[in-house]
């Protein structure tokens, strides 16, 4: 009986330890060779694995597109400012990154008179709206592209500017698809996120669908990428802007 006693009461210890400390429950499965943690016990907001000691975020479905094309949105966010802001050229390549309905494709498209926006979705069901929209709107230089998990699925040194919105806190493999953007990037080619502040608590978004700026500039540095500015013309949300260094750069790294 004793035995057994013993074998309950340091069952509660380790159980009571994983409460109090959820990163001693991480998986076997990530070891020190990957740059990712799995979490048993996490956020319920969160998918439970853990990049650079933040936890990365459900996914929206396209079952909340309406959300994204909300008549609200204008009000709430200002995305036309965000368009303002990139200082387009018209024969720029644009890769809007997690795209979903294209709301900001469509909205940059009429700026590239000389080129496109690659509209970049895991999902075919936002891809298959993008496209109806293409037909409603009568915009012909937006392409959609089916993107992995771990891969945008662009050709090399192809794109002068990444744009993501409210997307790369959900990203399954930040660092994969990163890299994969970098490579896409043209020399001196422009990263721009958009992401609700993490530091202010009164922007009534869920946690793990914001980001402090000192996060998103230590994960944007793990791939390589150098910081240039950062704008907070927007009512709620930081506008990050990164860089991919020249060559120059690259040889004084």
């Amino acid at each position: 009986m004793s035995n057994f006693l013993h074998f309950i009461v340091t069952l509660v210890v380790i159980l009571s330890c994983s409460l109090l400390n959820p990163t001693l429950t991480a998986q076997a499965t990530s070891s020190s060779t990957t740059v990712y943690e799995q979490h048993i016990i996490h956020n319920p907001d969160g998918i439970g694995k853990y990049y650079m000691g933040r936890e990365i975020a459900k996914v929206m479905g396209y079952t909340g597109a309406g959300w994204l094309e909300r008549s609200s949105r204008e009000g709430e966010e200002q995305p036309s400012k965000i368009v303002n802001t990139l200082n387009l050229k018209p024969n720029d390549v644009v890769a809007d990154i997690g795209a979903g309905t294209g709301y900001l494709s469509f909205r940059i498209a009429p700026l590239l008179t000389a080129s496109k926006v690659l509209a970049v979705d895991v999902q075919p069901e936002m891809l298959e709206i993008i496209e109806l929209f293409k037909k409603e709107k009568n915009i012909t230089n937006v392409e959609p592209v089916l993107a992995t998990l771990t891969d945008p699925n662009l050709p090399p040194e192809s794109v002068d500017l990444a744009l993501m919105v409210d997307a790369y806190h959900e990203l399954e493999y930040p660092q994969e698809v990163m890299q994969g953007i970098v490579k896409a990037l043209k020399r001196g080619g422009r990263v721009v996120l958009v992401e609700y502040r993490g530091e202010n608590p009164f922007i009534m978004i869920k946690g793990l669908h914001k980001m402090t700026q000192k996060q998103v500039r230590k994960e944007m540095q793990a791939v390589g990428l150098v910081w240039r500015e950062t704008k907070n013309l927007l009512p709620q949300q930081h506008l990050m802007v990164f860089e991919k260094p020249d060559s120059s750069d690259l040889l004084t790294r």
